[in-house]
């Protein structure tokens, strides 16, 4: 079956460039972003791994975990870690999971269409697709967005949407369309305009169902 918003995120141990993990325990108190991407050594998968790398300290500022994983094993990613490194112009201090039996990559339902043989199995060459999770300290799935192996995940979204799932959790409001930290939020629908005045205090009533207010101080 597939995973969907508000399911528990499958637990699984792995060896990674860190060691081994049990992923709920590495996870811990924290939100984390699980990411996967095709193969190692590979030009697109290094721009993104680089783009991560770069954002090691804003994530950290929100208590958020990154782990990235492929079907290559503990070794290659050693090794593939410098070029990110070197591209990145910075350190990679989150580990990358080695999914070389295609365990986790099942589980978590990254792999391609065309992976599955007419009997269910896999190819031995198979790679992920890029797919990413936002995992809350709950274990629970936040977010999926899955991009073809083609197209490079844009950082600075998956960090906007982090904020936004965050800053949601402060009170009954939504973010509206290209959100970003510190703009009006939406009034959610539970509350009537009169209680989000007394809620929030300054509110603008678009349509009786779009209401617009400030953010919620942190």
């Amino acid at each position: 079956m597939a995973l969907r918003i508000n399911d528990v995120a499958p637990n699984f141990t792995a060896d990674t460039t860190e060691g081994k993990i049990d992923f709920h325990d590495w996870i811990g108190d924290s939100y984390a972003i699980l990411f996967s991407h095709p193969k190692d050594f590979t030009p697109v998968c290094t721009t993104e791994f680089a783009a991560a790398a770069k954002l090691s300290d804003e994530f950290a500022k929100r208590n958020t975990k990154v782990i990235g994983i492929s079907v290559d094993p503990v070794e290659e990613h050693m090794k593939w870690k410098a070029d990110v490194e070197k591209f990145a112009g910075t350190e990679m201090t989150f580990p990358i999971i080695a999914d070389d039996k295609l365990d986790i990559a099942k589980l978590y339902d990254m792999l391609p269409a065309e992976a599955y043989l007419p009997d269910g199995a896999t190819a031995g060459d198979t790679a992920t697709v890029r797919t990413t999770f936002i995992i809350n300290p709950d274990k629970k799935i936040e977010l999926m967005l899955i991009y073809p192996m083609t197209v490079g995940r844009n950082f600075d979204e998956i960090l906007r949407a982090l904020d936004a799932i965050q800053n949601n959790k402060k009170a009954p409001i939504a973010t509206p369309a290209n959100w970003r930290p510190g703009e009006d939020v939406i009034v959610g629908l539970s509350l009537s305009t009169a209680e989000a005045k007394e809620k929030f205090g300054e509110v603008e009533e678009i349509f009786p169902y779009l209401r617009t207010t400030k953010a919620p101080a942190a």
